[in-house]
């Protein structure tokens, strides 16, 4: 793993690092999903496959979750103690930054009300959902680091966006720096 850019503030820590958030070791990875918590492809089909589908079955318990909400399963296999099911928008529905925007808030809060102290998520809604992603960078950083501002009491201590691909990297790492 391989952490390319880094803001801290109030011991809160912004990261963006290089990787497979399969493997990351934090109290919660973010599941890029869709409303229905069918986990079929990308970063979510990775993460059934991985973690096992004890994901996937409690997923079905607990969804559909709308646009821009979040929901939470166990881990299974995965070495993070739990997955936070985002539901980002799919480009063309009409209000997609507000509902990106509202994926990132549910997702910290959630984590937030479990005590959680770290949490890990990829680059919600640039894949098969077709968000651009330098957008999809420069909202989720400028939403992450709101987050903590409006929320001093959170427990959350470290947000990574764990990144794929070098391009989306790329645009991460321009955020995170332009904060600093």
């Amino acid at each position: 793993m391989k952490a390319i850019a880094q803001y801290s503030e109030n011991g809160k820590t912004l990261r963006a690092v290089e990787g497979d958030i399969t493997e990351r070791d934090v109290d919660a990875i973010v599941n890029a999903a869709n409303s229905r918590l069918q986990h079929g492809g990308g970063v979510a089909g990775a993460i059934v496959r991985k973690g096992g589908l004890s994901i996937q079955e409690e997923s079905d318990r607990v969804g559909p979750v709308p646009v821009g909400g979040a929901a939470l399963t166990g881990a299974g296999r995965l070495p993070a103690k739990a997955v936070i099911h985002a539901v980002g928008p799919r480009m063309g529905e009409g209000g997609e930054d507000e509902k990106l925007e509202s994926a990132v808030f549910s997702a910290l809060a959630l984590a937030s009300a479990k005590s959680f102290k770290s949490i890990a998520m990829p680059a919600i809604s640039s894949g098969i959902f077709g968000f651009p992603k330098d957008r999809c960078a420069r909202i989720l950083v400028r939403s992450a680091l709101r987050f903590i501002r409006d929320n001093p009491a959170t427990t959350l201590e470290t947000i990574e966006f764990c990144l794929f691909d070098r391009k989306t990297s790329g645009y991460f790492q321009s955020e995170i720096e332009q904060l600093g």
